[in-house]
């Protein structure tokens, strides 16, 4: 019986760990059900295909285990397995119980390249200084020195000639069985990098350098099937149809170094350096690669080339690099690191078939139920059997809430046939890496809906799913969710400020033309008029300054934690007042914009205070509603033009006193006869007091006749005229 758990897909579902838009203290879901969701986690005995359906994966069975640095080459052999090594250049056989022989130790410290004819006899190519090594009943001996740098690829030829793909000259050799060779092909590129011989005899060679696939005909005529945009083919494989594949690469692990300083260094000399990764010594090898500085694109890339010459791609790695590819069984094989994992083409999809610890899958070879392959980071050789897995869990990333959440409901969808089974289990923490500082793991559950109440609360959760394929059928995971709410924290107001009297805000598009701009009488809610209700829009620089007399505008700034909207409530109280005194009043409430325009001639001259009160109750229920305030610095409302106090004659000119209640003067300008008006200067060097002696000027005006008049303007832009004319 096949039991299914069902689960719906739902409108306010994110994409795994990513933020949305939605208020962060309703509920909301992390929900994984895609290949790239589910690879994001750790996956050890499953595999996911590129539809994200994750199920256990084909057994894979570590044949043995090796004490080399690194593992580099690999062939069948009748008797199991020949292993080309590096850092002391040793060619290792594996037997198919496997027990590891070392058969020869060349004096050159890399192995790149190994070949097995059907009776057993093993060829070698060494690099650097590259060699070319025959081995047979435990005897290793030169073959052939093409005088090249590094041996890449081997391969027989359709007559039985044994090929030798070379660089840093970019030459194929075909050598015979004396260990004579000569130059099949030179390439303009420098390296020959993969290598693979078509039914028909034709050869397929891939460059490093250009990123070239030629075909090389019988009769030695070449061709350029593809130039890659990556500089390196790393792979080639042909199916039995006639259709090629190929991986090409730009990367920094690839063992061929492209850099600038390769590329001027001496014929003949070493390139190539090896470092372990993680390992306690830096042992050997991996480079600068064929990475371009500034690349952008994906790292490897799979081709398909059909008979007809059609070029497509099939899929493209960001991340991993491909190192092999093998077509077996119906379907393309793909061998990558960055985490060693084992890909499968078949449908038009790529199934990650096989995860394993070691960094790098670098080798695939034929197998009865699958391939057999070679690891490096750490050196190791498997092959895939005809059965799956019995069992496999899945790990989750830690994946981030934002701050600390509670967790609600875990669902999943996906089928358990037979006997088989799929449990759950959670764990949450604060550090975004797991460590001991987190809960443990909860008891392995069932079920197609699990509550998360007992879990503590945290800003970090993982989800574990162990499958259990029962009898034998493999359970099958398609998607989960997992419902959080993050705490509610109160919102933050960064600033509050006061703009200077007269200037408002509206927005950008603001036209006074087309719509009302002078306010007719007050408001319903209270005694404070608005300038006019902002455009439904993000203030992010939509909004511009004007001016009118008598307004006051203020402007502030305010976060919330969780993201919440928020709303503003704004009220008022004369400065010098306490609660027990005066109670706050409104002036609005319920804005939602970070700023607020209002005739302030409703007030009486004074000094008040405006609170402020930020509050993310649009997006919480009222019990959690939190919300904060911020008291504004005292502002003056002066609706009171300043007075003139006293004139006096004083030779040539006037002077003129005069004093404003509530602020300091800010200009003064006089006009004799209607003509253009002019700065008068103060007695003190400066206007800045609220009360000013002012020097006009009355030597122009006539006696008996002509006008003189002084303007005064405040701080709070009130203007008065005095005519002095009088008093010339």
């Amino acid at each position: 019986m096949t039991r299914r758990a069902a689960v719906p897909i739902l409108c306010v579902a994110l994409l795994l760990a990513t933020a949305g838009s939605a208020p962060a203290t309703q509920v909301r879901i992390f929900q994984v059900q895609s290949q790239a969701g589910f690879l994001s986690g750790t996956l050890e005995g499953v595999s996911v295909d590129s539809l994200g359906r994750m199920s256990l994966a084909p057994r894979a069975e570590r044949v043995a285990s090796l004490s080399e640095p690194f593992l580099l080459a690999a062939a069948a052999h009748p008797d199991g397995w020949v292993l080309g090594t590096g850092n002391a250049g040793r060619v290792l056989q594996v037997d198919r119980k496997g027990q590891v022989t070392e058969l020869f130790a060349a004096p050159e410290p890399e192995v790149f390249a190994v070949w097995v004819d059907p009776d057993g006899t093993i060829f070698a190519g060494t690099s650097p200084r590259g060699k070319v090594y025959r081995i047979s009943k435990g005897k290793g001996e030169v073959f052939f020195d093409p005088g090249e740098t590094y041996i890449w690829a081997l391969a027989r030829a359709a007559d039985g000639g044994l090929l030798v793909a070379t660089g840093t000259q970019g030459k194929l050799f075909k050598v015979g069985a004396n260990g004579q060779g000569s130059v099949l092909y030179d390439s303009e590129d420098g390296h020959l990098r993969a290598l693979e011989v078509l039914p028909d005899g034709d050869v397929l060679l891939g460059t490093a350098g250009e990123g070239l696939i030629l075909r090389l005909g019988r009769d030695g005529s070449a061709r350029t099937l593809y130039d890659a945009n990556e500089p390196e083919v790393v792979a080639l494989t042909s199916a039995p149809d006639g259709t090629c594949y190929a991986a090409v690469v730009a990367s920094e692990s690839s063992l061929v170094d492209l850099s600038a300083a390769a590329a001027q260094a001496a014929p003949g000399e070493p390139q190539v350096t090896v470092t372990v990764e993680g390992g306690a010594e830096p042992v050997a090898t991996v480079t600068a690669g064929t990475r371009r500085p500034g690349d952008m694109g994906p790292r490897s890339q799979i081709l398909s080339l059909s008979t007809t010459g059609v070029v497509e791609t099939l899929w493209g790695f960001t991340e991993e690099t491909v190192y092999d590819v093998l077509w077996r069984q119906n379907r393309l094989w793909v061998a990558t690191g960055l985490e060693g994992k084992l890909y499968s083409w078949t449908d038009r999809q790529m199934l990650l078939e096989k995860d394993v610890d070691e960094r790098q899958i670098v080798a695939l070879l034929p197998g009865e139920a699958g391939p057999a392959f070679a690891t490096t980071n750490a050196a190791a050789f498997y092959r895939v059997t005809a059965e799956s897995e019995r069992s496999g869990t899945y790990t989750s990333a830690a994946m981030d809430t934002g701050q600390a959440s509670r967790f609600g409901t875990f669902r999943w969808r996906g089928e358990t046939p037979g006997n088989s089974s799929v449990r759950f289990s959670f764990r949450s923490g604060v550090s975004s890496e797991p460590d001991r500082t987190w809960s443990s793991w909860t008891a392995a559950k069932k079920g197609e809906e699990i509550a998360l109440d007992g879990l503590p609360r945290g800003r970090y959760i993982q989800w574990r799913a162990e499958l259990d394929g029962g009898s034998g059928q493999s359970p099958r995971l398609y998607s989960a969710e997992l419902s959080y709410r993050q705490e509610n924290l109160s919102p933050r107001i960064d600033t509050l400020s006061v703009l200077e009297p007269g200037q408002i805000l509206v927005p950008a598009n603001f036209n006074p033309s087309n719509q009302v701009y002078e306010p007719s009488h007050p408001t319903r809610e209270g005694i404070f008029t608005s300038v006019g209700q902002p455009a439904d829009e993000d203030d992010g620089g939509r909004t511009k300054p004007l001016w009118k007399k008598g307004f006051r505008t203020l402007r502030w700034t305010a976060t919330d934690p969780n993201q919440d909207g928020l709303v503003y409530d704004l009220a008022f109280r004369p400065a010098e007042s306490t609660e027990a005194d005066t109670e706050w009043m409104k002036v609005a409430d319920e804005l939602e914009e970070t700023y607020y325009s209002f005739d302030a001639t409703a007030l009486p001259d004074g000094v008040y205070r405006f609170r402020l009160r930020a509050s993310d109750r649009s997006a919480n229920d009222p019990q959690s509603a939190l919300s904060a305030e911020r008291v504004s610095d005292p502002v003056v409302i002066d609706h009171t033009t300043p007075v003139l106090v006293k004139v006096e004659r004083e030779g040539g000119k006037l002077r003129a006193t005069v004093r404003d209640s509530a602020n300091p003067l800010r200009e003064a300008m006089y006009s004799v006869n209607a003509d253009e008006w002019k700065p008068v200067p103060s007695a003190d060097g400066l206007i800045d007091g609220q009360t000013e002696t002012l020097l006009v000027e009355a030597r122009d005006t006539q006696a008996g006749g002509g006008l003189l008049l002084l303007r005064i303007t405040d701080a709070a832009y009130n203007v008065v005229t005095f005519n002095l004319s009088e008093a010339r």
